[in-house]
This record gives structure tokens, C-alpha cells and sequence, in this order.
């Protein structure tokens, strides 16, 4: 089966390198699947899980938003953030869960816009991570 290289990067390290038979990711404009030999193309990513088909296995990654550039052979993701199941702390996912949807609540009102985003930003990113860490 053909396969292509999927890199993922952060601002701190590469945390993913494989070769690679899929890539599921979610764009701000909706679902992507990528194969080798795609068309390039560039978009950002939304907050969510990025899958990988290695030899008919799925790995998943817990993405926090960011940007993919496909080319023929190779996927990169320069990601926010990036994270295996097993490094994520989900006691530590679910208490973020709750400061955001704290904050959400108490952060309605029309003159609180810019925490009302940072709280919806947080509250994406905990479920993301929580989503993930339960698929250990």
C-alpha cells in the first residue's frame, strides 16, 4: 500500500514523524482525508483529534488547532499544541472543562466578548484532550 510521511510540529518539539497509509483532520471548513498523492493544498485546522492509518492501525493525537500543508509525499501539521493519549492528564482536561464553562456562564454578557472566546477556546481544547485520553 502507498504510503506518505505525516509530521507533527509544535513550538516546542516534533512530536510526530511516520509514514503514514491516512490522515483524518478536521479544517475549519470541515472533515479532510488525505491519501497519498493528494492535490497540495494548505488550510487551518480546527481543534480536534488527528487520525493516522499506520499499517491498518489508527494512531490519534490530540491536535490543538493550527495549520496542515499537503504535498504528494509528505503531510506537515504545525500544531499549537499536540498530544499522544497516554501524556494527556485527564484529571487535569476535566478541571479545565469546568473553569471554561465557568467562565462561559459568567462571561455572557455582550462587554466580556474577548473572555467569552478565550473561555469557548479552553472549552474546545479540555474535550479535545478528554476525547483523546478515553480512546487510550
Amino acid at each position: 500500500m502507498s504510503t506518505m510521511v505525516l509530521e507533527i510540529v509544535t513550538p516546542e518539539r516534533k512530536v510526530y514523524e511516520k509514514e503514514v497509509e491516512m490522515v483524518l483532520v478536521k479544517g475549519v471548513e470541515g472533515e479532510l482525508g488525505i491519501f497519498p498523492n493528494h492535490v497540495p493544498l494548505v488550510t487551518p485546522l480546527s481543534i480536534a483529534p488527528v487520525r493516522a492509518k499506520v499499517g491498518g492501525k489508527e494512531e490519534v493525537l490530540a491536535v490543538g488547532g493550527g495549520f496542515m500543508e499537503v504535498r504528494k509525499d509528505k503531510v506537515v501539521i504545525l500544531a499549537e499544541s499536540a498530544e499522544f493519549p497516554n501524556e494527556i492528564d485527564v484529571e487535569r482536561a476535566n478541571a479545565a472543562k469546568v473553569r471554561a464553562e465557568q467562565r462561559l456562564s459568567l462571561s455572557s454578557k455582550a462587554s466580556d466578548e474577548v473572555d467569552f472566546k478565550r473561555a469557548e477556546l479552553a472549552l474546545k481544547k479540555a474535550l479535545n484532550r478528554i476525547d483523546v485520553a478515553q480512546r487510550r
